[in-house]
């Protein structure tokens, strides 16, 4: 009756991804139906770890982080876990040969969240590389379904799109990482001196590697090409939304994409995508 149990963790994985971003949803369910449920496994354990760090303010995060590594040390070695999201992601682990470093990368970022860091331009790119650039390679495992040429062919795209995604969620959550968290992941930035000329600077960094992501994205097997697309879509529509705003603005409020909006660049989306890709 195992296959209950694993039926039931990718559920789980999906309804976490469900509830957490509306977005990447969206996009998934744009995938092949055969690789949605990898997707949603390796959204469910990245918001997992993500939890720990940004959210669980009363508890020991340090020690919680810790037991969910040697959890994840586990669900990987014996192919099994109770904790129904580590089942879902083991499984597509083994299923898309992710590598252990990207995961190992990953939670090595998720770690630099637990101490006060003044990010300089090397821990910067570390940071990024953990945190978004391999996720973008982990998607890439299950889109290229077992395909080492295409996967390195499309690596460095897949983690420019992720840098983007990343950079934006730092643009969007300036105000709630610095007041909430203390947290200010930009190098050398001073928020206090935050301006607009600033803003700029970081949003052409933002904007090439969108030039460059959506390159790879083009090149993208069938099966996930235009719910990837999709995904950059939305986030698209979201940094412009972003450089409309000034830099105090940006340090006041938390700029989001509504969902009636989300529907209108799904439905262009889908017409480009047709009449331009294929």
């Amino acid at each position: 009756m195992k296959h209950l149990f694993d039926e039931l963790s990718f559920a789980i994985s999906k309804l976490t991804t469900r509830k957490y971003s509306t977005s990447f949803s969206m996009g998934i369910l744009a995938l092949k139906p055969s690789i949605r449920l990898a997707i949603y496994s390796i959204y469910g354990y990245v918001r997992l770890v993500d939890e720990i760090v940004d959210s669980f303010h009363d508890y020991d995060k340090e020690k919680m982080l810790k037991n969910l590594k040697r959890e994840t040390d586990e669900a990987l070695n014996e192919k099994i876990s109770l904790n129904p999201i580590l089942n879902s992601f083991q499984h597509t682990v083994h299923k898309y040969n992710i590598g252990r470093n990207l995961i190992d990368e990953f939670l090595q970022s998720m770690e630099m969240d637990l101490k006060k860091i003044n990010y300089d331009s090397n821990l910067y790119k570390t940071y990024i590389h953990g945190s978004a650039e391999v996720v973008g390679l982990m998607c890439l495992k299950v889109f290229t379904e077992g395909n080492q040429k295409i996967y390195e062919d499309l690596k460095s795209y897949a983690m420019k799109l992720g840098s983007a995604f990343q950079k934006i969620n730092f643009l969007r959550d300036l105000k709630n990482d610095y007041w909430g968290l203390g947290r200010t992941y930009f190098p050398n930035l001073n928020v206090k001196a935050f301006n607009n000329q600033v803003k700029v600077l970081i949003e052409n960094e933002i904007e090439n590697e969108f030039k460059e992501a959506l390159v790879g994205i083009k090149k993208l097997p069938h099966s996930s090409l235009f719910g990837v697309y999709l995904a950059y879509k939305y986030y698209f529509s979201l940094f412009k939304k972003i450089k409309s705003k000034s830099s105090n603005e940006i340090l006041i409020q938390r700029i989001r994409v509504p969902n009636t909006e989300k529907a209108w660049v799904a439905f262009k989306s889908y017409l480009r995508h047709k009449t331009t890709f294929y």
